[in-house]
């Protein structure tokens, strides 16, 4: 089916985390395995924390492999071992850390050419989510730490930051309105537009549990969509294999359908970007690779740059 935007099709890395951080082996993978030529490149992978002739020795490896594969690293985001408090940590002292982190994980990214990059908004602990002044004040501090970094972000050629809506409300974005919300106040004085990154399977209010409605209703504000199969009221992340597809609620042709009701236009790239986890099991971890590869055939019918 025709939709009025353009549409490209990537995957996140944090499928490569603990199994294949090499760079020459993701790059391989993703470039000649899944023949896909965008990635989303995660911290996890190249934590800013490390030591810098580290960093410069994997910057040159990545930009080679990645080089020899054609294989185009466009944005950066937090996973798994990475998704903390950040900027809506209760101490200021670690508030500026992390926003220190940031500038440099982007600073990275963008040696690698990527242009835009992001994670959830910020997570709040239990004792600062029941406090209400506490918790206001929190969030006002994520607010101007991401308007500090859209700054940061102008300097180096980022054209967006780019947050997630998430699980509960601890970690903010819950709500369509709370989403949307967020990113109007950080726009209010913002060096480069922060925008959202949707997934397909967080629709997390129980109010609001059906993922098409998030992407009618916030599309045209995102670059990237991370796609997972799902159910409904879960975020499995699993590939598109039809044991799963069976099951599931993600279906290639309603998610563009949806993208299409969105008002999202012509001018706008919005990058279907996959992000499939294995549990390390015995049952899954050998067959990685395969099931990528059949999420990338299942979607490529509907994706065709």
């Amino acid at each position: 089916m025709g939709v009025n935007v353009n549409l490209e099709l990537g995957i996140n890395l944090g499928f490569a985390i603990n199994k294949y951080i090499e760079p020459e082996e993701w790059a391989r993978i993703v470039g000649e395995g899944l023949n896909l030529r965008h990635v989303q490149f995660v911290a996890d992978l190249l934590n800013p924390f490390l030591p810098g002739d580290y960093i410069e020795e994997q910057i040159e490896r990545i930009q080679e492999s990645t080089e020899k594969y054609n294989v185009k690293i466009d944005s950066v985001f937090t996973s798994a071992f990475t998704r903390v408090n950040h900027l809506m940590h209760p101490d200021s002292k670690a508030r500026r850390i992390w926003i220190n982190w940031f500038k440099d994980l982007f600073k990275i990214a963008a040696r690698l050419g990527a242009k835009n990059g992001g994670s959830h908004f910020g997570t709040l602990t239990f004792a600062s989510y029941k406090d209400k002044e506490v918790r206001e004040k929190l969030i006002e501090e994520g607010v101007k730490g991401w308007q500090e970094l859209s700054f940061y972000a102008k300097e180096i050629g980022f054209d967006c930051l780019i947050f997630e809506p998430m699980s509960i409300p601890r970690e903010m974005a819950n709500t369509v309105e709370e989403t949307l919300e967020l990113m109007e106040r950080v726009n209010e004085n913002s060096g480069v537009p922060l925008k959202i990154c949707l997934d397909v399977g967080h629709a997390p209010h129980p109010d609001q549990r059906d993922p098409y409605i998030w992407i009618e209703r916030l599309a045209q504000y995102t670059p990237i969509i991370h796609l997972q199969q799902t159910v409904m009221n879960k975020s499995y992340h699993w590939p598109f294999i039809p044991e799963y597809n069976k099951q599931g609620i993600i279906h290639p042709g309603k998610v563009l359908r949806a993208i299409e009701k969105s008002g999202a236009t012509e001018s706008q790239l919005i990058q279907l970007v996959f992000e499939i986890s294995h549990r390390e099991h015995w049952d899954t971890d050998f067959r990685i690779i395969e099931d990528l590869k059949s999420s990338v055939d299942y979607w490529r019918p509907y994706v065709k740059e």
